[in-house]
């Protein structure tokens, strides 16, 4: 871990007067253990999660996209927040970051205490019927019921390949980081778009935490190579020592 870009990383959080975004994708949860779907080691059964969680798979082959998503539920209801996602809520109680918006569908950052949350990609800790919209629990939907009100095929409030991401939650992404003088990108390898375009429309400073090293295309202005947990408590332990 980089002792330089963290002190500076640590003024920048200091001298932000919480006008700090957050990025949060796939390499946060993986540090609670939580597998990446969309990994090659990720693959469900040896299928390609990207060919089952479609709007295509939901019409057309309704037991395969119920049995993946019933497997991701579970395995999420197994693994809980770490610490880095603790520092994360704690900032937002301080006033020290204004938001978090996130490319993972687990609720990770709202079980840590965090509130201003914008889930680009949908949780799978809420469910919907596919044809009204009416809401529905997740109990449901892992049981094999049909919607209460029309019968129709429930499904995760996650946002499936090839849908548009929720307008709300874009916007509220969109602005916190137009405003930010700060942008914290944590774990994601800015693969997926749109959120890939986020940290490309801030005038502030970018800075990118991750195992993998920053895409030099991003221009980041910092950048720590390491664990995002072990990195963020440092950055807490020096972001306190500043703070009057």
């Amino acid at each position: 871990m980089n002792e330089n870009a963290l002190k500076e990383l640590a003024q920048k959080l200091h001298l932000a007067n919480g006008a700090v975004a957050v990025l949060t994708g796939a390499g946060m949860s993986m540090e609670s253990g939580l597998p990446d779907f969309r990994s090659k080691d990720g693959w469900w059964r040896g299928i390609d999660p990207m060919t089952v969680a479609t709007a295509d798979a939901l019409e057309r082959n309704y037991e395969l996209f119920r049995e993946f998503y019933r497997f991701r539920i579970e395995t999420a209801e197994r693994y809980a927040p770490h610490e880095g996602h603790r520092i994360l809520a704690d900032w937002e109680r301080g006033g020290t970051i204004r938001g978090i918006a996130t490319q993972n569908v687990d609720g990770f950052h709202a079980m840590a205490g965090s509130r201003s949350i914008a889930e680009l990609h949908g949780s799978i800790r809420t469910a919907r019927c596919q044809r009204c919209g009416q809401e529905a629990t997740t109990a449901s939907f892992v049981g094999g019921q049909s919607c209460a009100g029309c019968q129709g095929k429930l499904r995760p409030n996650v946002v499936l390949f090839g849908e548009p991401l929720p307008e709300r939650a874009w916007n509220q992404a969109l602005a916190w980081i137009r405003e930010a003088e700060l942008v914290l990108v944590i774990g994601t390898s800015l693969q997926v778009a749109p959120a890939n375009q986020l940290p490309r429309l801030t005038s502030g400073c970018k800075a990118y935490i991750g195992l993998e090293p920053a895409d030099g295309s991003y221009g980041f202005d910092i950048s720590i190579q390491g664990k995002a947990g072990e990195t963020l408590a440092a950055l807490d332990a020096l972001a306190r020592e500043l703070a009057p």
